[in-house]
């Protein structure tokens, strides 16, 4: 049974503008404006699903999707670097940093590893494939590489070289373990 999956990642919020570690800031003026332009765009699909995240949940509306918060597809957890900005956290602990984006175990943060997250965003892949059919789901740009990473069968060490901008679709389309990739779609007029 073919799987079919479209992520898109969230609009542009303050937190994107301004690098910093989402901190639930809602979704700024223009980044609703393009997510409600490019809603003739969307795909059709069986299932909506969204990370349960305050930019994912507000893009899913702008662009008119009555999409269910999956939990197994939230933002990766910064523990306490949450609401800060990289340049604030790379000054204040550059070696923190470092670690957290050179070893994908590292969680220096207090929350989650990469590792994790990947691992969690593998089982729920491997869950979803079972359905067949179409899915769209607004997801972090996390979640986008870790499942990309999956489909790929490639290491968690390149996890950081994976760009995700706001509101395009990462689409794969097969079955577990035999995926094809298509990346970067730009979503709009």
């Amino acid at each position: 049974m073919t799987f079919r999956l479209v992520m898109v990642a969230p609009a542009f919020s303050r937190s994107l503008r301004e690098a910093r570690f989402d901190d639930g800031a809602p979704l700024e003026a223009a980044g609703l404006a393009a997510a409600r332009a490019a809603a003739p765009a969307l795909p059709a699909a069986d299932r909506y699903l969204a990370s349960p995240t305050a930019r994912c949940r507000e893009t899913a509306a702008a662009l008119g999707v009555d999409a269910h918060d999956v939990a197994e597809l939230g933002a990766l957890d910064v523990g306490r670097w949450r609401g800060r900005t990289l340049a604030e956290v790379s000054a204040a602990e550059p070696e923190s940093v470092g670690a957290w984006l050179a070893d994908p175990a590292a969680a220096p943060h207090g929350g989650e590893p990469v590792r994790e997250l990947c691992a969690r965003a593998a089982a729920w892949l491997t869950q979803a494939t079972a359905t067949g059919g179409r899915t769209l789901a607004v997801v972090e740009p996390e979640i986008v590489r870790a499942v990309v990473l999956r489909a790929l069968d490639a290491p968690e060490s390149a996890f950081w070289r994976i760009d995700v901008p706001p509101l395009t679709a990462t689409e794969l389309s097969g079955r577990s373990g035999r995926w094809n990739l298509r990346t970067g779609r730009p979503l709009g007029p």
